[in-house]
């Protein structure tokens, strides 16, 4: 195997790598939100803090998804990215009205676009 092809696999390897981690936390943040959700709705005594944890843990990794979206070195189409913005926008607002005031079936939206991008990253339908 020549150096250039190596190299293209090391590049491949390290692109699937990390769409595996990104897809593992969409899918990790997701569940908690899940969770949060049951507590909350079956009046579990902690149930109201874990969901604004969830909350919260959700709104951060979407935080460092804006960053990388915004790196000027980032590979993705720019049309690509700027869906991908704007949609972190939705998840960014309807996440604080969330914290303000939950709403299971608003929530479940949130589950839902973690759930989906994390099925779309790993090539395969929702997990």
């Amino acid at each position: 195997m020549s150096e250039e092809e190596q190299a293209d696999k090391n590049v491949q390897e390290t692109t699937t790598a990390g769409r595996d981690l990104e897809a593992h936390v969409l899918t990790r943040a997701a569940r908690k939100l899940a969770e949060g959700v049951r507590q909350w709705q079956d009046g579990h005594g902690s149930g109201r803090e874990n969901l604004s944890e969830a909350l919260r843990n959700n709104q951060r990794l979407w935080t460092v998804f804006q960053s990388e979206l915004a790196d000027p070195d980032n590979p993705l189409p720019a049309e690509m990215k700027e869906y991908l913005l704007n949609l972190s926008l939705f998840v960014d607002k309807r996440t604080f009205e969330m914290m303000e005031n939950p709403d299971p079936e608003k929530i479940k939206i949130l589950i839902d676009i973690n759930m989906n991008l994390a099925a779309g990253l790993q090539g395969s339908e929702r997990p």
